[in-house]
């Protein structure tokens, strides 16, 4: 080696000299990236502060060397939790990987049941989707290509904000900002609460201090039809209305959430001609038995890749 000072490379990566020496004894392997883009975590971004504290969004940023100022599609995470406070990176897992395929994801808190009932939730992700629509260029996103991903209560919240959009179930901050979405992913849903015991389940959906009892503010379900229908996404679906197109996937054994909630939905958006596809995983549970691989994945990513692009 010698002592001449070498100025800074300024072509393209591809054509960056690989050293030309290797010491004897060194073994030379040659490999390939494999898990996909590079992740950046950033939690706790703060993008609502109500009464009962803040809540947060905890983002995962996908980087690429070759192309760093490239503008990345923004999947809005809902974390399940039954309407209660959410374990919010239960699916962290599930979402490095759909990040490391170069979408960017805001996992976003909501107001739990017990602080503020329905639409609080509704509300809290259509403001989420507004705060990073807003800064969505601070952190290298497409505000164009958003799209709403949740599970179980998640996805309930998804799919109502998605389908309210700019309307109804608005809490009108950052208003100048649009919240509409370009799709939905809704995993095993909820979407009639007034019918979840009609069907198997392995608890009670009808009494005060049931979840569903809990949305509407601890009041048994069956008792109050105005309320519950209040919280069910079919009533909220017009002819005249657009709808971002929606994949649904649902576990065939679902113990909490019965199959038939997602058949609700998807048979509602088909009579009114809308563009819906729905996974029926054969045998899986509510949110394992199938959803925890990767082929569960590489559908939702199709779809997304389908709908958003990358």
């Amino acid at each position: 080696m010698n002592n001449r000072l070498i100025p800074p490379f300024e072509g393209p990566l591809s054509e960056f000299p690989s050293a030309p020496h290797t010491p004897e004894g060194v073994k030379t392997v040659h490999l390939r990236d494999s898990f996909g883009l590079s992740v950046r975590f950033v939690p706790g971004v703060v993008y609502v502060q109500h009464e009962s504290g803040p809540l947060h969004l905890h983002l995962l940023l996908p980087h690429d060397g070759e192309q760093p100022d490239a503008l990345r599609p923004l999947i809005v995470y809902v974390q399940g939790s039954a309407w209660h406070r959410q374990s919010i990176f239960e699916h962290l897992p599930h979402l490095i990987r759909v990040c490391q395929q170069g979408y960017a994801v805001a996992m976003t808190e909501y107001r739990p049941s017990e602080v503020a009932p329905f639409p609080a939730q509704i509300e809290d992700a259509k403001t989420a989707v507004r705060f990073m629509r807003m800064h969505a260029r601070e952190y290298g996103m497409d505000a164009e290509r958003i799209a709403l991903w949740g599970d179980s209560s998640g996805g309930h919240t998804a799919v109502m904000a998605g389908v309210t959009a700019d309307g109804t179930l608005d809490p009108g901050l950052y208003n100048e900002y649009s919240c509409a979405v370009r799709c939905i992913v809704d995993w095993y849903g909820p979407t009639d609460i007034s019918k979840m015991n009609l069907v198997p389940s392995v608890q009670d959906h009808t009494g005060p201090d049931s979840p569903e009892g809990w949305l509407i503010g601890r009041k048994p379900v069956l008792e109050h039809p105005y309320l519950a229908a209040m919280t069910v996404p079919m009533h909220y679906l017009k002819s005249d209305i657009p709808t971002p197109p929606m994949l649904i996937m649902h576990g065939s054994r679902d113990q909490l959430v019965h199959f038939e909630q997602s058949c609700l939905l998807y048979r509602r958006l088909r009579e009114l001609g809308r563009d819906v596809e729905m996974i029926r995983l054969e045998g899986a549970y509510h949110g394992f038995g199938g959803f925890n691989s990767p082929e569960a994945l590489d559908l939702v990513i199709d779809f997304l890749d389908r709908k958003l692009g990358r």
